[in-house]
């Protein structure tokens, strides 16, 4: 897994939000599902310039065009995951949202999620300019700032984006463990396909890295569980063990390969990557045969066709 120190923190929150987009709104807008379609959702390029005028660009994080309910306009979710407190921050939405309307004369629904620990006190969520006799602009976003959210609101949610922030969310250090457990088990009764399994899972160990103790009270409470619960949440955690088993034993072999030949293609790599753990462990040992990069290529073309 991931050091904390090098997360992207604003990509995981993004791949999650896009992947389970209708979820997100389910779960913390459901009063913008009585008026929008529930159909294909199109995320737009991200790039806006900073200013007028300006070269700067700015990427922001997502942008989603949706279609109103029964009508064939269409409207745009502007949605900001950030994981530090940033001063000034709702001028830049202000900014941000000038110049979406501004490339695409469309009406903007801004969101920002904050994923930082702290501090905990109320983000701005709105953005003023006015003077003593009247109010010239008072430009509005949704605010979810998790580290305001108790965990246990969302056990019963039954929702993929509940199970994966619930471990962004308040929790006390003594429920740790606890929490860990509920989001899995939450991960496991929705069924969903492996990969996006293998995500939230992911995404879940991210934020919720157990100490050796905590392990402990972890695994105490997957046992106490009943057997159907505690054998899917053993499945889940088996399956993420052994994908990070083989990214780890990919990574040897190509070091290895890397230091034999200097240079591997792209492809080649890719191939590599794809192996599973024993294709690995094989190609580790042959590896020290071989006397230059043709021998790799065959040895790759032969397991294609074995």
């Amino acid at each position: 897994m991931t050091q904390q120190g090098s997360i992207d923190h604003d990509g995981l929150f993004k791949e999650l939000i896009e992947t389970f987009f209708w979820e997100f709104l389910e779960l913390f807008l459901p009063q913008v599902l009585d008026y929008v379609e529930h159909g294909p959702v199109i995320f737009l390029s991200q790039e806006v310039y900073s200013s007028i005028g300006a070269e700067e660009k700015r990427i922001i994080d997502l942008l989603a065009q949706v279609q109103f309910r029964g009508q064939e306009s269409y409207f745009l979710f502007h949605i900001e995951p950030k994981s530090s407190d940033q001063p000034d921050f709702e001028k830049r939405m202000f900014y941000y949202f000038g110049r979406l309307h501004e490339k695409h004369d469309l009406p903007i629904y801004p969101v920002v999620i904050f994923s930082y620990d702290s501090p905990r006190k109320a983000a701005e969520s709105s953005y003023k300019v006015d003077f003593p006799d009247f109010q010239v602009l008072q430009f509005n976003f949704q605010a979810i700032q998790l580290n305001r959210l108790n965990w246990r609101d969302y056990l019963r949610q039954n929702n993929p984006v509940a199970s994966a922030l619930m471990a962004k969310m308040q929790i006390a250090r003594e429920d740790r463990p606890q929490v860990k457990v509920d989001c899995l088990r939450m991960l496991a009764t929705l069924q969903l396909d492996p990969a996006r399994t293998e995500f939230i899972s992911q995404f879940v160990d991210t934020y919720l890295r157990l100490e050796a103790n905590e392990e402990q009270r972890f695994q105490a409470e997957v046992d106490r569980l009943e057997s159907g619960e505690r054998e899917a949440i053993m499945q889940t955690l088996t399956s993420w063990e052994e994908k990070g088993w083989q990214k780890g034993e990919a990574t040897i072999v190509l070091r290895q390969l890397h230091r034999k030949f200097k240079k591997l293609s792209p492809e080649v790599e890719a191939q590599i990557q794809s192996l599973e753990i024993e294709q690995l462990e094989t190609l580790s040992e042959a590896l020290l045969e071989f006397e230059g990069i043709d021998n790799l290529t065959s040895w790759l073309q032969n397991l294609e066709t074995s």
